[in-house]
This record gives structure tokens, C-alpha cells and sequence, in this order.
């Protein structure tokens, strides 16, 4: 499914880092995100029997802190969003950004080593965009990050890997079942699927 596929391979790109010489503050936000993710990856301690749910919660903690999920959602679903109120609102922002770290969750123990390269930066106001790429063993793959600036703080909002928006990605998948069917049913399917990630993991 693409969807996994971009998920998997957005949080497998947070690996060992080629510097460069040139930043913005997008830029060193993001790379102090991709160091602290790089040192529990690498942290002995956490890769022994019995640390998974620990070394899980600590990427969480991470990740929460740069990524905004918030408005990920909000872009996700496009024009579906502005009719919902605000506990429907909450309540699909915890299904949506549940879903997508239970996604990746179990994912990191493919970790190797992948390293990063930032290619270049385009900033425009409150918006900035990061290009890299993702180089693995007989592979590139393109990742762009799209961020946006709250309060003097860079959050991403969207991830684009070989071209494909994950965002614009989920908005199609959103927008086809609204259509066909309701937003009921949407929160419906993904509350099913978390459930069914839930009983996996037990």
C-alpha cells in the first residue's frame, strides 16, 4: 500500500546524516529532530530484549515535538474539515496521527545505516521546503520536507517522497471514501483499522 510505503520510508530516512555547510533555521530545526531520532537508533541500551515499547516512546516524544499533525490532518482532509466541530476535529486528529505512528512503530527494526543528504532549501515567509535524499545500499529516494513556521518554531506539516505528497495522498483516499460514502464512515474505517493494529500488538 502506498501509503505504508511513504510512512516506512519517511521515518527510515531519519538515519545517520551528511552534513552541510548552509542553514536556515527550518534547517537546523529539522537536523536537531533527525540527531536526537539518530542517537536513541543507535543507543545499545534501547536495542536489547525487552526496551522496544521504551525506545518506541522516546521516538514519539521526538517526533511529536516537530511534526504537526494538527495540521497534516486539517490538510488531509481538505475542504471536509472546515464543516467538522471542534471535538470532531480532535477526534480525527487522534485517530489520524495514532495510525500514522502505529504505521512506523514497528517498521525501525529494519534500520541500516541509511544515510541523508540535504540537498538544497526553499524558504518563502512562514513556509520552507527541504530537499534531501535517502541513500540506501542500491537506492535514492527523493524526500522533501514541507515546513511551516508557528511562533518561531519549524513544524513539518507534509513529506514528499519521489514525488508523492503523503498528504495529498491521504486527501485522495479521504476525499473518495467521503464521497462514496460519509466522514462517518471514514472515522469509522480508521477506527476499525487501529483496532485492528491494537489486537496485533498483543
Amino acid at each position: 500500500m502506498r501509503l505504508l510505503a511513504v510512512s516506512v520510508c519517511f521515518y527510515l530516512a531519519l538515519a545517520v546524516v551528511t552534513p552541510v555547510a548552509w542553514g536556515s533555521a527550518a534547517l537546523d530545526q529539522l537536523k536537531s529532530t533527525v540527531d536526537e531520532v539518530i542517537s536513541i537508533l543507535a543507543n545499545p541500551s534501547l536495542k536489547q530484549p525487552g526496551q522496544e515499547q521504551r525506545r518506541m516512546q522516546m521516538m514519539k516524544q521526538v517526533i511529536d515535538q516537530r511534526f504537526d499533525y494538527a495540521e497534516m490532518a486539517k490538510r488531509s482532509l481538505s475542504r471536509y474539515w472546515q464543516p467538522l466541530s471542534a471535538s470532531q476535529r480532535d477526534q480525527f486528529v487522534r485517530l489520524f496521527s495514532e495510525l500514522l505512528e502505529r504505521s512506523y512503530s514497528g517498521k525501525l527494526a529494519a534500520y541500516s545505516n541509511e544515510k541523508v543528504v540535504y540537498k538544497s532549501e526553499r524558504l518563502d515567509g512562514d513556509y520552507a521546503e527541504i530537499r534531501t535524499v535517502v541513500l540506501r545500499t542500491n537506492d535514492r529516494i527523493p524526500m522533501n520536507y514541507r515546513l511551516i513556521n508557528k511562533g518561531g518554531k519549524w513544524w513539518v506539516y507534509d513529506v514528499v517522497i519521489e514525488g508523492v505528497s503523503m498528504v495529498s495522498n491521504y486527501r485522495n483516499q479521504f476525499s473518495r471514501i467521503i464521497r462514496e460514502s460519509s466522514y462517518q464512515e471514514l472515522v469509522r474505517r480508521m477506527q476499525a483499522k487501529l483496532r485492528a493494529q491494537q489486537t496485533s500488538e498483543s
